[in-house]
This record gives C-alpha cells, sequence and structure tokens, in this order.
C-alpha cells in the first residue's frame, strides 16, 4: 500500500485542504495588534481633547472586531 506515515498523510491532507493558514494566522494576529493599538493611539487623542473624524474611529473599531473574529474563525476545529 501506501509508505506514508499516517501522521504525515493527515497532516499533508490538513495542509491541501487549507493552504497557507500558518501565515493566515500571523496575518491575522498582526492586524489585530495593530487595530488595537491604533484604537489606543485614537482613544489617546481624544483623552486629550484632539478632534477626531467618526469615519476614522469607525473604521479602527471595525478593524477591532474584523481582525480578531478572523483570528478566531481560523483556529482548529480539531
Amino acid at each position: 500500500m501506501s509508505k506514508i506515515d499516517p501522521e504525515l498523510k493527515k497532516k499533508l491532507l490538513n495542509e491541501s485542504q487549507a493552504p497557507f493558514k500558518g501565515l493566515r494566522r500571523i496575518l491575522w494576529i498582526a492586524f489585530s495588534g495593530s487595530a488595537f493599538l491604533g484604537l489606543l493611539i485614537m482613544l489617546s487623542k481624544i483623552a486629550s481633547g484632539s478632534e477626531l473624524q467618526q469615519n476614522n474611529l469607525l473604521i479602527q473599531l471595525c478593524a477591532c472586531i474584523l481582525f480578531p473574529t478572523l483570528l478566531f474563525l481560523e483556529r482548529n476545529k480539531d
């Protein structure tokens, strides 16, 4: 039959079904960190009394929701 180790075969099958999963997880972590850091900076500017456009704050809040959600959906379901 097949001389491939069953563990390796399972790993290769998972990789073929979801290519670049590890890279996507790293990107979602980086984007999430960037979004939360940007939100922290915006909130500190608001606290200091600076004027900010609502659109910019809304975009930042959406990014803070979107990227961690994508990271959560990318988790292993084993």
